[in-house]
């Protein structure tokens, strides 16, 4: 289902419409949350407290402006508000390389059945996981919503509340300092 037919759902029957839009969005949330917080647990939590914020929301807004929802962006920005508020309240200030990698390892999904390649998917995995992860928030949450959660530019703007040109800039900028940390990483593996 289509977010505009979903959001003509939502408006009409919140309560009949909401499990389609969990169905629908929860893998995105997560994905996001994991991205940005680095840690797996939290991550839940924040996206499904992102799905509850948005219910709260939903339930007081007016049927119109339910209908002109664009729902990818609006709950990108709930998850993304979510997982500040996450990092803020944390009382540890830094995660070692060892514990984002162990936490946000999400490898790529792999139709080979070689334990070797499967080994060889899932430490590249970790290792981008752990790359993403130190990444400064200015750069690491544009290239997420971007890359892992593909909003387009205009999505990203309104889920930001920032210029397209800046998150652009922000998107291709975060993707150069991965490439760089990628190239340092591999320099010190080898």
């Amino acid at each position: 289902m289509d977010d505009t037919q979903l959001a003509e759902d939502l408006a009409r029957d919140l309560d009949g419409a909401f499990e389609a839009l969990v169905r629908n969005h929860l893998d995105r949330c997560h994905a996001i949350a994991v991205r940005i917080l680095g840690n797996r647990a939290d991550a839940e939590e924040v996206a499904q407290d992102a799905l509850v914020g948005a219910y709260r929301a939903l339930s007081r807004y007016e049927p119109a402006r339910v209908r002109e929802l664009r729902l990818r962006p609006w709950l990108a920005a709930i998850v993304v508000n979510g997982c500040r508020n996450r990092l803020r309240r944390r009382t540890v200030a830094t995660t070692s390389l060892g514990d984002l990698t162990e936490t946000a390892a999400e490898p790529a999904a792999n139709a080979s059945t070689d334990p070797e390649s499967l080994r060889a998917e899932g430490a590249r995995g970790e290792a981008l996981a752990a790359l993403l992860a130190g990444l400064p928030d200015r750069y690491r949450v544009p290239v997420v919503l971007r890359h892992v959660a593909d909003l387009t530019y205009p999505e990203l703007a309104e889920a930001l509340g920032r210029p397209e040109g800046t998150l652009k800039a922000q998107v291709h900028r975060g993707l150069a300092l991965l490439r760089a940390a990628a190239a340092d990483h591999e320099e010190l593996s080898a």
